[in-house]
């Protein structure tokens, strides 16, 4: 491991000895359910251990992510039962840490200016990630230095990541073996916006090397991010974290939680149930109680199994109606 892996900063990676675990919401929204199973899962798992609990507040995208979400985000958790071990970290504040970490990917030659608007990459014939992506075609990857120049008098760069035309794999805690091809699956990603934000893969693998986090839990849709954040984690000098990936928490429609829906926000369900009747129902939905009944966090920690924990999406009681 690098002593030093980041110049000019005055953060070293620490003692990995107790285990560590983080929740790391991002405050655009209220806390909603699915978010509230993702900390509880994250916060048993290493309570279970006798390790520390982080909470880092992911706000690196500040003009969505107003500070007052995420005091209420933290409010919602300290009413639950949740603890965390230091004072929260917030994304907003570490922008020196994560230009450091940049510059040094930018010395190294594994950085360059891409220029293209979101338009261009939505039109391009490409493979296509989902609605918002494709797989990027790397038109900015062998601009020479004076077409950048000439480039960036009209339009600010994003900077993208070079990846290799290689496998990442990894053992995931409840979905087991995972492999992604950097090239083909992910293409080269940004690291920093072309306003000047820096790109979650940078930021996530930058604070959990450097607050010690030696496990991750969260939902399996981010699951395609990991070989991404493993191969920054090779670049930068970074010790691994085991992942787990959990299934996703749906209404009792089948329908998955999002931050719209207002009746399963944590404003609504605290006028109608106390903390452990949430945790309880959280709980029996992930498979760690066989029926539905009242249970606070720390009750939870000695029954705590991740073999008793379903692979497959979960449904939530119905809630919404109920007194």
């Amino acid at each position: 491991m690098l002593t030093n892996p980041i110049p000019n900063s005055e953060e070293r990676i620490p003692d990995l000895c107790l285990p560590t675990g983080r929740f790391a919401p991002t405050p655009s929204g209220r806390l909603h359910l699915g978010n509230i199973l993702c900390a509880m899962l994250a916060y048993l798992s290493v309570r279970r251990k006798g390790g520390r609990f982080l909470l880092r507040i992911e706000d690196v995208d500040v003009p969505r992510c107003p500070r007052h979400l995420a005091r209420q985000a933290m409010d919602d958790l300290a009413w639950l039962g949740f603890t965390w071990d230091e004072a929260p970290l917030f994304q907003s504040d570490r922008s020196d840490i994560y230009r450091a970490a940049l510059d040094r990917l930018t010395a190294e030659g594994h950085i360059y200016p891409c220029f293209c608007t979101r338009a261009q990459l939505m039109s391009l014939a490409a493979p296509n990630l989902g609605d918002t992506q494709v797989v990027y075609q790397r038109t900015c990857a062998n601009l020479t230095a004076e077409e950048a120049a000439e480039r960036a008098k009209t339009r600010a760069p994003a900077m993208r990541l070079r990846v290799p035309d290689e496998d990442v794999s990894f053992t995931d805690g409840l979905f087991g073996m995972q492999r992604e091809n950097l090239a083909r699956d992910c293409g080269d990603f940004i690291l920093r916006r072309s306003d000047g934000l820096y790109g979650y893969q940078l930021a996530v693998v930058v604070d959990d090397a450097l607050t010690g986090v030696t496990e991750v839990v969260r939902g399996r849709d981010i699951l395609s991010a990991t070989p991404r954040q493993l191969y920054l984690q090779r670049l930068l000098g970074y010790p691994q974290p085991e992942y787990v990936h959990i299934p996703l928490l749906t209404d009792s429609q089948g329908r998955r939680l999002a931050k719209r829906d207002k009746d399963l926000d944590l404003t609504a369900l605290a006028k109608r149930f106390a903390p452990e009747e949430i945790i309880g129902r959280l709980a029996c939905s992930a498979g760690l109680l066989p029926e539905v009944r009242p249970m606070g966090l720390e009750a939870l920690i000695p029954i705590f199994d991740w073999a008793k924990v379903k692979r497959d999406d979960l449904r939530l009681p119905d809630m919404a109606g109920e007194a």
